[in-house]
């Protein structure tokens, strides 16, 4: 038997009908916080494989076939050297895809997980008076926070 149960200790073994949904306390319960997640891997997945394979590559090519890496293209230009600027070129679409990528799908995601979980916050500290001297809260506005 394990020591460690896979299921956390305060969920039920089965559904009870009787218990209203409620939405989940930490933000890594969060059904979007799993999808941007899910994103962020599949990009990263994607994109390693690209710049790894492609120096790989490289690397395979100039080791096993020097033959091919030392034919000239034009004066003192080899294929082998065109090879190895043009992994400069890899990283910079890497990159480049990258940003694209954070911009248009895990960014958007990013900012609704963290306007629904502030403006939870907010309505809870709404309800109970500050109290005198204790600390305000960061405010978290359009100049707020920044994704990357």
């Amino acid at each position: 038997m394990p020591e460690f149960s896979p299921r956390r200790e305060d969920t039920p073994a089965f559904p009870l009908p009787h218990i209203e949904h409620t939405p989940p306390s930490r933000i890594s319960d969060h059904p979007e916080f799993h999808s941007l997640r899910r994103a962020q891997r599949r990009f990263g997945i994607r994109a390693t494989i690209l710049s790894v394979g492609g120096f790989l590559l490289y690397v395979l090519l100039s080791s096993f076939v020097p033959a091919v890496m030392n034919q000239p293209l034009f004066g003192r230009l080899t294929l082998g050297l065109t090879l190895g600027l043009g992994q400069f070129a890899v990283m910079g679409v890497t990159a480049w895809c990258y940003v694209r990528h954070m911009r248009t799908r895990v960014d958007p995601l990013a900012r609704g997980l963290r306007s629904r979980r502030y403006g939870t916050e907010s309505r809870r500290g709404r309800s109970a008076p500050p109290r005198q001297g204790a600390a305000q809260p960061l405010q978290h506005g359009t100049r707020g926070l920044r994704t990357w």
